[in-house]
């Protein structure tokens, strides 16, 4: 008898364990006690793109201020609109895709020069990010800069190690995206 009990004790510990991990990662489950926080930098990274800065910026806001594509709205649901800034749902395909991550951040405009992201629900207690948008010669330079928080001291530390790169990652897939697009909508003929 005492044995089928270990062995249950075992395996709810570890369905809970699995259960903890795959709420953290897809952000179902997020953790933020507040205690032994620790950041670390996001970027920065520097983009020039062959575009003025009103195009870079409209096309960074269009998902969250315009109408979207059928595939823009798979990966990011605005949940409430104000006249500067929304609540918006973003959905990342994690564990080779196996896995959908959901955060939940506010993004905030201000035209033409910024826009800035802060996380509200995710595998992290706190990400601070922003994008920055100056002329550069007859284009725009786009700074990324950001910072990630966790909680628990090393332990946090250690997840923070693990979410940064991946969370970097589909940031530059994302700055990519746009500079192709502004660069493809700065290349069209401009009506009159």
């Amino acid at each position: 008898m005492v044995r089928i009990g270990a062995v249950t004790a075992v395996a709810v510990a570890g369905g809970s364990a699995a259960a903890g991990y795959l709420g953290l990662v897809t952000g179902a489950l997020p953790l933020d006690v507040g205690v032994g926080r620790r950041s670390r930098p996001l970027g920065p990274r520097t983009m020039d793109i062959a575009a003025p800065r009103d195009v870079v910026f409209d096309v960074i806001a269009q998902p969250y201020l315009g109408r979207a594509t059928r595939a823009v709205r798979e990966k990011v649901r605005v949940l409430e609109r104000g006249t500067d800034m929304v609540l918006a749902a973003h959905r990342t395909p994690v564990a080779d895709g196996r896995l959908t991550a959901t955060t939940v951040e506010t993004v905030r405009f201000t035209r033409p020069e910024r826009i800035d992201f802060r996380l509200v629900r995710g595998p992290v207690p706190a990400v601070t990010e922003s994008f920055t948008l100056t002329p550069h010669g007859t284009g725009t330079r786009l700074v990324y800069e950001g910072e990630l928080a966790t909680d628990l001291w090393r332990a946090g530390q250690w997840w923070g190690n693990l979410v940064a790169p991946r969370w970097e990652a589909t940031v530059a897939a994302s700055l990519v995206a746009v500079r192709q697009e502004a660069e493809r909508r700065s290349s069209l003929p401009r009506r009159p």
